[in-house]
């Protein structure tokens, strides 16, 4: 049932944290914005309510797959590792057991978000990309009589999710689809990590005297902060992966991971590691409310039912 209750969760959870994504991808991405009410004012007046939605559809589709490989392979991690250490699927698991079972999750998800993150970025992107290509044509000379045909606006590159996995395969290879999975292994290993240690640790903290469990407002309280936490460790891991997977669109910039942490550091300062720090933090606290508050309803009624 973890799986049945995280696929549930995760597709809840990024209903609500969608719109914030996009803002926090074009900030890690696009230099030209100094904020994020730039950056939403900016999507807003160009592309209306439709530019925050921009690559949703492959997003929905495949995180209820990939949410339901996370909370099911954290349990079933941390089932195995308590019974070879304790002799009891049901024994308490020690803090160690539970980072252990986090991290094994975050690894595991690379394999099947890394394509999805790479279509997702390069829509949430491609308007920008479109915008600065269609800049630096060179400026024609004075028309004379009869006056040159204006060159045609440029329509964008990828039409859909789909099209844009597609695209990306033929043009750039298997490689093409996995850009910036080395920056997303480091992001998604060490956040979850965090991630279910600190739900753990804050469940427990939160739980009633007398009680095994938190209540509803406990658990979302603790669902909440352990998104925060864990997007604050892996925000500049981020950074990277979205600046790698965005590097298919034009001319290529970074020749990989560590080339690119050099060069926007270089640019920008340490300062670009921590761009949409703010905007993840306060998007993962809704977010992962709703992740875990749905994950454990779900468990809880199916326990309810199967007795």
């Amino acid at each position: 049932m973890d799986f049945v209750a995280g696929a549930i969760g995760g597709v809840c959870g990024v209903a609500v944290g969608y719109p914030l994504d996009t803002v926090k991808v074009r900030i890690q991405t696009e230099p030209k914005y100094t904020g994020i009410w730039h950056c939403v004012r900016d999507t807003y007046l160009r592309e209306r309510v439709r530019g925050f939605y921009r690559g949703l559809s492959l997003p929905v589709c495949s995180v209820s797959l990939v949410s339901s490989l996370s909370f099911g392979t954290y349990r079933h991690c941390l089932t195995h590792i308590c019974r070879l250490r304790y002799g009891s699927a049901d024994a308490k698991p020690a803090r160690a057991d539970i980072t252990l079972s986090g991290f094994t999750s975050g690894l595991v998800r690379v394999f099947l978000t890394s394509p999805t993150e790479v279509a997702k970025v390069r829509l949430q992107t491609q308007t920008q990309q479109r915008r600065r290509s269609s800049a630096s044509w060179p400026s024609a000379a004075p028309p004379v009589c009869p006056a040159a045909p204006a060159r045609p606006v440029p329509g964008p590159k990828y039409r859909g999710p789909l099209h844009c996995l597609a695209t990306v395969a033929r043009e750039e290879g298997l490689r093409g689809l996995y850009k910036g999975s080395s920056a997303l292994l480091f992001r998604e290993g060490h956040s979850f990590a965090t991630y279910f240690l600190s739900y753990s640790i804050l469940s427990e903290w939160l739980t009633p005297a007398g009680h095994s469990q938190p209540d509803v407002l406990g658990v979302l309280m603790a669902g909440g902060c352990a998104g925060v936490l864990a997007w604050a460790v892996a925000t500049p891991m981020d950074v990277i992966k979205s600046r790698l997977q965005a590097d298919g669109q034009g001319q290529q910039r970074y020749r990989g991971l560590l080339h690119c942490v050099v060069t926007s550091v270089r640019e920008e300062g340490p300062r670009v590691l921590f761009k949409g720090l703010t905007l993840n933090c306060c998007r993962a606290f809704p977010v992962n409310m709703v992740v875990f508050v749905t994950y454990e309803a779900a468990l809880r009624l199916s326990r309810g039912l199967l007795k």
